[in-house]
């Protein structure tokens, strides 16, 4: 058997098991499968407008709360109803997002147009002593705001705010409640993204990295030093903490950085996946992560895009596997609590057993409190991506040589979790980069297709329906000849 190593377009066309091309197909710890199709939290309505960022956070008391902002408001989530918690007269532009973050037992946020807002379970109010900001990160009993504007220094794109000791609704500069602020100038460049890792903050310009650490007693507050190397992120919602590891996107490749070094992670997908950015919009990357199966989605852009991410190649951290799932978001909340369901809700999502969707009885799609990677998609709804899998393909590599000749007679598939139906076309070449011609068809029966076909080399694209686990496949040839 030939084991696929994953979705890997960037390595050579013969590399045993490589997966050249793929649709909604993703890896878990053992196969490829196909990626979840999305579920729609019963009775949830959608937002007036499209959805420009949102956030699960937990207070003091364990209170969960959901918000989601548009350009002109915030909601949150209350039972199945969006509630507008913004306050009077917000704005945005077409490029505007909404940065959220947790401290303590309030919510504080930034959308790079109105000065940060604040909210304590009630509705967001301006706090008038705080910058304008693009995106915060609640840090070491402090707020730090990044890519600030306000009246003593105006718009600087590599500045730094913090707020009063324990308080993020004091802004004043003062040594006595250590609120200050400095610039990150290095090589240039305006703030890209931050994050916590540990009792470091992380920040980012597009190629280089910054450590910021508290140091209580200094009138600094927070000394800040460059990390060695030119990695970066390319903007802010391009960055996740999968648990004291950041994964983030770069210019040129997707990195993972634990406090020692970034390592790339991408180097089997990378010159496929930044031609296939876009150059205009690709600030607008979501990076977010799938902590139950331990998968990060990447959702990009892609030149066709008018702008949200409509494309997504998704890692699996233990098998170190790519997949894709595409799909157009708006907005991505990897720690959404799901609403589920109830005898008495039962019937707002079906009238009769049969049209009740096809979801695993276990999913979070049915309980109240469980996990559920979401993501917000065009029509500005709450969508889980939780459902049975999607109709998936994958493209195979060469197989093959220059000198001998062989017969296909069959393929036999290694499927772990068999598809309602599958198909498999051949395509043969004589020669790896010339041109290729198709070869054969089959359908899946027998556990096994029945295709025939003759060449040097042979690529299958095998094409699947509904649930499926797929580990590799096993082609059975025979010697035709030689030169």
């Amino acid at each position: 058997m030939i084991e696929f190593i994953g979705f890997a377009p960037d390595l050579p066309d013969d590399t045993p098991g490589v997966i050249l091309d793929c649709v909604q197909l993703i890896s878990n710890e053992h196969s490829m499968i196909a990626a979840p199709s999305a579920a729609a939290p019963s009775g949830l309505g959608a937002l007036p407008a499209e959805c420009r960022g949102a956030f699960s956070g937990t207070d003091t008391t364990g209170t969960r709360r959901t918000y989601a902002g548009t350009v002109t408001d915030l909601y949150e989530l209350s039972g199945s109803t969006w509630t507008d918690v913004g306050a009077s007269s917000l704005s945005g532009t077409s490029e505007t997002r909404w940065s959220f973050t947790q401290f303590g037992n309030a919510t504080v946020a930034t959308n790079d147009k109105q000065r940060i807002q604040g909210a304590t379970g009630s509705t967001f109010t301006e706090i008038t002593t705080a910058p304008v900001a693009e995106f915060v990160v609640a840090a070491s009993d402090f707020i730090l705001a990044f890519n600030t504007n306000e009246a003593t220094y105006g718009d600087q794109s590599d500045r730094w705010w913090t707020s009063a000791f324990q308080d993020y609704t004091s802004w004043t500069p003062s040594a006595a409640t250590q609120c200050v602020t400095g610039r990150l100038i290095g090589k240039g460049g305006p703030l890209t993204a931050a994050a916590m890792l540990g009792k470091a903050c992380i920040a980012y310009k597009s190629r280089q990295m910054f450590s910021g650490q508290y140091v209580a007693g200094t009138p600094e507050v927070w000394q800040w030093e460059a990390i060695p190397g030119e990695q970066g992120c390319i903007g802010p919602e391009a960055i996740v903490d999968i648990g004291g590891i950041h994964v983030f996107v770069g210019e040129d490749n997707v990195w993972m950085y634990d406090g020692t070094r970034p390592v790339a992670v991408a180097n089997d997908i990378r010159q496929w996946l930044f031609t296939e950015l876009s150059a205009s919009y690709k600030k607008r990357i979501i990076v977010s992560y799938e902590r139950k199966n331990g998968r990060v989605w990447i959702f990009y852009p892609t030149s066709s895009s008018s702008g949200n991410p409509n494309a997504a190649v998704v890692y699996h951290l233990k098998t170190k596997r790519w997949g894709r799932a595409n799909r157009t978001i708006e907005a991505a909340l990897s720690n959404y609590y799901a609403i589920g369901i109830t005898w008495d809700t039962l019937s707002g999502v079906s009238g009769t057993w049969d049209g009740l969707p096809d979801i695993a009885w276990d999913s979070a799609f049915w309980q109240t409190g469980a996990l559920a990677f979401s993501v917000f998609d065009t029509t500005h709804k709450l969508q889980s991506l939780i459902a049975s899998g999607e109709d998936s393909s994958l493209t195979t590599g060469d197989i093959g040589d220059d000198v001998g000749v062989s017969s296909i007679n069959a393929v036999i598939p290694r499927f772990t979790a068999i598809p309602v139906s599958a198909t498999i076309a051949g395509y043969k070449r004589t020669a790896l980069g010339g041109s290729s011609e198709n070869g054969g068809s089959a359908t899946y029966s027998g556990q096994k297709f029945d295709i025939r076909q003759t060449a040097r080399y042979h690529r299958f694209t095998i094409t699947m329906t509904g649930d499926v686990e797929i580990k590799g496949f096993d082609p059975k040839a025979v010697k035709a000849g030689g030169r």
